[in-house]
């Protein structure tokens, strides 16, 4: 225990010791500076010290622009550059799908290539019909007072409950005979107009002109975006009226009827409409003669 307690005292008179650090002058050996010292204090004042640099440190790191000089920190500035390039990238690739979608159904409109196991789909084509027999055509008593109900509702509010059966309505583009049907077996997805020389064209409904151009199949052909999805196309006209981007009303006049392009045998119409990227046949909503 002696020997342990003599240790004690040595280190505790070595860290209270007071010791005297002395700057003198070289040359004249003149006391510049002076001051008196203990290892205690010395410890102290060093512990001091760097507890102070380590939070001087973390604060210029945490809170401070001075961290993006320090390698391996990234700059504020560039993380929000990163975060929006990246935003824009996922917008930029959306648009580009639905662009590539867009364009692959105009593709088809102008060049008929369309898969006939894809296009007999139960939302264009009509199926086959079961026969019913006349057991299930009958009503039941429930059919009939929901009938009886909704008669009496009609009879006085005719104006109020009244509503079109139709949401769409074509405005023939011209008049004349039907040279070809629609008929998509052989992959023809129009009907075919015969009409005189320059008679003129009108388009079915309002919309925009997405495509007016010539091309050596069809000739002049003009192609017409309308609303609800629905796209019309008019090929081998003799001439256009109407460029790519314009707005058109229903019934204006679009081009003039003619016998250009290599598909041409005569003077005719070949009109082709199309919903949702699919053709559908003309003649079910439009009267051509």
């Amino acid at each position: 225990m002696s020997g342990k307690r003599l240790k004690r005292k040595i280190i505790k008179k070595k860290l209270f010791t007071k010791n005297r650090l002395v700057i003198l002058n070289e040359e004249t050996f003149e006391e510049v500076f002076s001051l008196r010292l203990t290892l205690m204090n010395v410890f102290v004042v060093a512990s001091i010290g760097a507890l102070l640099i380590i939070f001087i440190t973390t604060y210029i790191i945490a809170f401070t622009p001075l961290r993006e000089y320090i390698p391996g920190y990234a700059s504020t500035k560039l993380k929000r550059d990163a975060t929006e390039l990246a935003l824009k990238s996922d917008s930029l690739s959306n648009a580009l799908k639905k662009n590539e979608a867009y364009i692959a159904s105009i593709k088809k409109v102008l060049t008929g290539d369309l898969d006939y196991a894809k296009f007999s789909k139960d939302s264009i084509t009509a199926t086959n019909l079961e026969p019913v027999s006349e057991e299930d055509l009958q009503p039941t008593e429930a059919d009939l007072k929901l009938r009886e109900q909704v008669a009496r509702e009609d009879k006085y509010n005719l104006f109020e409950k009244a509503k079109p059966k139709v949401s769409v309505v074509f405005f023939s583009p011209a008049k004349g005979m039907i040279t070809e049907k629609f008929n998509p077996k052989e992959k023809h997805y129009a009907v075919d107009v015969a009409l005189a020389k320059n008679t003129p064209i009108k388009t079915i409904l309002g919309g925009t002109v997405i495509f007016a151009d010539w091309t050596p199949t069809t000739g002049n052909v003009i192609i017409i975006r309308h609303n609800n999805g629905f796209i019309s196309a008019y090929k081998h006209a003799a001439s256009l009226t109407k460029s790519q981007g314009d707005a058109v009303r229903t019934g204006e006049v679009i081009a003039l009827a003619g016998s250009t392009g290599n598909e041409s045998t005569g003077v005719h119409l070949h009109f082709e409409l199309w919903k949702d990227g699919y053709p559908i046949d003309p003649t079910i909503f439009i009267a051509f003669e």
